[in-house]
């Protein structure tokens, strides 16, 4: 064999062995994500600033200021134009007609094995930028790491990735998502951590932080490298002023208690409506219209109106007030249909907490007090953090927004403590609850995933011992005794079931051959029985079996036409977990 021949071998065994290390492709598959993911939070942001500058004629993040001198007639109308238009996207457009958000890409990390469409990330992105661009009170963070997710989800689908592989580029795409758009690459590193994978192992942090890196810079090369709130360096003055931070971090917390459940409530209020789905975004951006007239910093993402607040540029009263505002225009905006997410909105929510709290206190200990911006800060953190249910990403976010590591320390303190008090009194976050009131639990994990995705239609027994409402008690006892399950299934001539006999529903004629011409199956037979349907998985059929002792239970087409299929055991049940719980482990390792 020639010298070059063999040279040209061992290449193509190195690069096998390249190929086949999951750690150097997920490498090089970060780096792709992170890149287009980058591009496409620019493409995002630049959306937002046309439509913006379309509707209202400025592409400012100062936005307030000019809507200050439009029209009365416009800060209604452009709203509810632009409700109306997003109505009908998502009326159309979109899964289960609602909006996209952070919730969504838990769901999908935690139960679908980082799957996510792209075609619906991309519509869920032109639909928030519509909102955002036309006025929505609501922010631009949680659009972009889902358009980060359904990039790095598709990219993943389309190279049959393990579920442990999908699951990481996931988080490199929500890494590089929250990187690009806060020029926060650590925070957006543990955030994907915290909030999305769920752990910081080293097989999967490393492939986050390159990600992250990735989308940090091309949002640097393109909007520039300088932290969204430019501050000179604030310090507290001393340990004094750690009982009010405390009090504020109080303070914050049930702020966002008030915020979240604001948000709920709105969209009870909508869900009770008469409106068809498609109209409810036109109402709310009308009613956005009409708080802002006498508030327009409540209109967009508000980054101008965080800004002036850590300027010092608002009162007492007045932070109140467009604090207040604010949650009432936030909450309308989504619990009414717009896209959009919560950071933001959270941010100008915590900057007028912080910054009225922090007049208070300066007014009242002059002398021990780092002063209102300082507790502006702090107040953002605070909020924020107990909104997302992500304190050390949160944290690290306000570090690099405002490049103020001296406030740091103030800021962790008020991060702990609001974030208790919301994970005590409301929940671990608010896209937690969003996923519970949608009948999702993601507590259980990879387990309830498993549980969730076998049902009943695939474990039933269709060889049940069954009987027809007319067999005689003679028949029934023969039947019984020779029953492995010791019950009856009592289906009508139609095959819908009618009952279930136990030997105990027979009672005191088990054995008295007296009634054997007297009483047949339909005397006997207990009605209306546990059922499941075909549909429902096994974490139903476990909880019913909880619930009512039964260790077999029937199994009917669906509920309305209670066409008997077959029965279903507790150890089928067991039995078929344990085997999907084996044939997941070997998906996930590749040992196929």
């Amino acid at each position: 064999m020639t010298k070059p021949r063999s040279i040209y071998l061992r290449l193509l065994v190195w690069l096998r062995r390249l190929i086949r290390n999951d750690q150097l492709v997920l490498a090089a598959l970060a780096l792709v994500v992170g890149c287009f993911t980058g591009i496409a939070v620019i493409g995002f942001r630049e959306l937002i600033a046309i439509i913006q500058n379309v509707a209202f004629g400025s592409e400012s993040e100062w936005f307030y200021q000019h809507a200050q001198s439009l029209p009365w007639w416009q800060i209604l109308l452009v709203p509810t134009f632009g409700g109306l238009v997003v109505g009908g996207m998502i009326h159309r457009l979109m899964p289960n007609q609602r909006g996209q958000s952070v919730a969504d890409v838990i769901e999908a990390t935690t139960f679908r094995g980082g799957w996510m469409s792209s075609r619906v990330g991309l519509r869920a992105a032109l639909i928030s930028a519509l909102s955002i661009g036309t006025g929505a009170s609501v922010g631009r963070e949680g659009p972009a790491i889902h358009l980060g997710a359904s990039i790095s989800g598709w990219i993943g689908r389309r190279l049959h990735l393990t579920r442990s592989l999908t699951r990481t580029l996931l988080g490199c795409g929500v890494a590089a998502a929250v990187a690009a758009s806060f020029n926060a690459p650590i925070a957006g590193a543990l955030f994907a951590s915290e909030v999305v994978v769920g752990h910081y192992a080293l097989k999967a942090f490393a492939p986050i932080v390159i990600a992250s890196v990735a989308g940090t810079a091309l949002s640097r090369a393109w909007f520039g490298n300088f932290p969204a709130f430019a501050l000179n360096d604030i310090a507290l003055e001393s340990v004094l002023e750690f009982p009010a931070i405390v009090i504020l971090g109080i303070v914050g917390g049930i702020a966002a208690i008030i915020f979240m459940h604001s948000i709920r409530l709105a969209q009870q209020a909508a869900e009770a409506t008469p409106l068809p789905t498609w109209l409810r975004p036109a109402v709310a951006g009308l009613a956005v219209g009409v708080i802002a007239l006498g508030f327009p910093q409540v209109l967009g993402v508000g980054y101008g109106v965080t800004e002036s607040t850590l300027l010092m540029e608002f009162s007492l009263l007045m932070c109140i007030a467009i604090g207040l505002a604010k949650i009432a225009a936030t909450a309308i905006s989504l619990g009414w249909g717009f896209g959009g997410g919560v950071f933001s909105p959270s941010l100008v929510i915590g900057a007028m907490v912080g910054a009225a709290f922090g007049i208070i206190a300066t007014a009242t200990f002059p002398d021990q007090s780092a002063g209102p911006t300082a507790y502006t800060v702090v107040g953002m953190g605070a909020v924020a953090a107990a909104v997302l249910g992500a304190p050390i990403s949160t944290t690290l976010i306000i570090f690099e927004m405002t490049s103020d590591y001296a406030l740091t320390l103030g800021v962790m303190v008020a991060v702990v403590v609001s974030s208790m008090i919301t994970h005590h009194f409301y929940g671990r976050s608010f896209f937690d609850v969003q996923l519970k009131h949608r009948g999702i639990d993601v507590k259980g994990g990879f387990e309830s995933e498993i549980m969730h995705s076998i049902h009943m239609s695939d474990v039933f027994t269709a060889n049940s011992e069954t009987v027809r409402p007319d067999t005689r008690l003679q028949e029934l006892r023969e039947t019984l005794q020779r029953s492995p399950t010791g019950e009856l299934f009592v289906v009508q001539e139609t095959g819908e079931l009618y009952g279930t006999i136990t030997l105990a529903d027979l009672s005191d004629t088990a054995f008295d051959h007296g009634f054997d011409d007297l009483v047949c199956a339909g005397d006997v037979a207990r009605m209306h029985p546990p059922v499941l349907t075909a549909g429902d998985d096994l974490e139903t059929a476990m909880a019913m079996i909880m619930d009512t002792g039964e260790e077999h239970i029937a199994v009917v087409k669906d509920a309305d036409s209670m066409t008997f299929r077959g029965c279903v055991h507790q150890r089928d049940i067991m039995n078929a977990y344990n085997k999907a719980l084996v044939k997941s482990h070997h998906a996930e390792h590749g040992d196929d």
